[in-house]
Protein backbone atom coordinates (compact mmCIF):
# COMPACT_ATOMS: atom_id res chain seq x y z
CA UNK A 1 0.00 0.00 0.00
CA UNK A 2 3.00 2.17 0.67
CA UNK A 3 4.24 1.72 -2.64
CA UNK A 4 1.20 1.90 -4.70
CA UNK A 5 0.70 5.56 -2.52
CA UNK A 6 4.12 6.89 -3.57
CA UNK A 7 3.41 5.61 -7.08
CA UNK A 8 0.15 7.88 -7.45
CA UNK A 9 2.08 10.73 -5.49
CA UNK A 10 5.02 10.80 -8.81
CA UNK A 11 2.34 10.04 -11.18
CA UNK A 12 -0.04 12.65 -10.28
CA UNK A 13 2.72 15.19 -9.48
CA UNK A 14 4.37 14.61 -12.94
CA UNK A 15 1.11 15.13 -15.08
CA UNK A 16 -0.82 17.34 -12.96
CA UNK A 17 -3.43 15.04 -12.33
CA UNK A 18 -4.73 16.09 -8.77
CA UNK A 19 -6.44 13.57 -7.65
CA UNK A 20 -3.79 10.50 -8.14
CA UNK A 21 -1.45 12.99 -6.03
CA UNK A 22 -4.12 13.54 -3.50
CA UNK A 23 -5.24 9.47 -3.52
CA UNK A 24 -1.43 8.58 -3.37
CA UNK A 25 -0.75 10.68 0.12
CA UNK A 26 -3.89 9.15 1.49
CA UNK A 27 -2.68 5.58 0.23
CA UNK A 28 0.79 6.03 1.60
CA UNK A 29 -0.59 7.39 5.00
CA UNK A 30 -2.87 4.74 5.31
CA UNK A 31 -0.22 2.26 4.68
CA UNK A 32 2.43 3.93 7.37
CA UNK A 33 -0.02 3.51 9.80
CA UNK A 34 -0.86 -0.15 9.29
CA UNK A 35 2.68 -1.06 9.18
CA UNK A 36 3.62 0.77 12.44
CA UNK A 37 0.43 -1.11 14.00
CA UNK A 38 1.89 -4.13 12.39
CA UNK A 39 5.22 -3.44 13.86
CA UNK A 40 4.29 -3.02 17.42
CA UNK A 41 2.04 -5.96 17.76
CA UNK A 42 -1.50 -4.51 17.59
CA UNK A 43 -3.08 -6.51 14.56
CA UNK A 44 -6.08 -4.52 12.70
CA UNK A 45 -9.33 -6.29 11.80
CA UNK A 46 -11.30 -9.29 13.39
CA UNK A 47 -9.13 -12.60 13.62
CA UNK A 48 -9.37 -15.70 11.73
CA UNK A 49 -10.39 -19.27 12.83
CA UNK A 50 -10.51 -21.59 10.11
Amino acid sequence: MIVLGVLLVVVGAVTGIGILYTLGAILAIIGVALAVLGAIGRPMGRPHYF
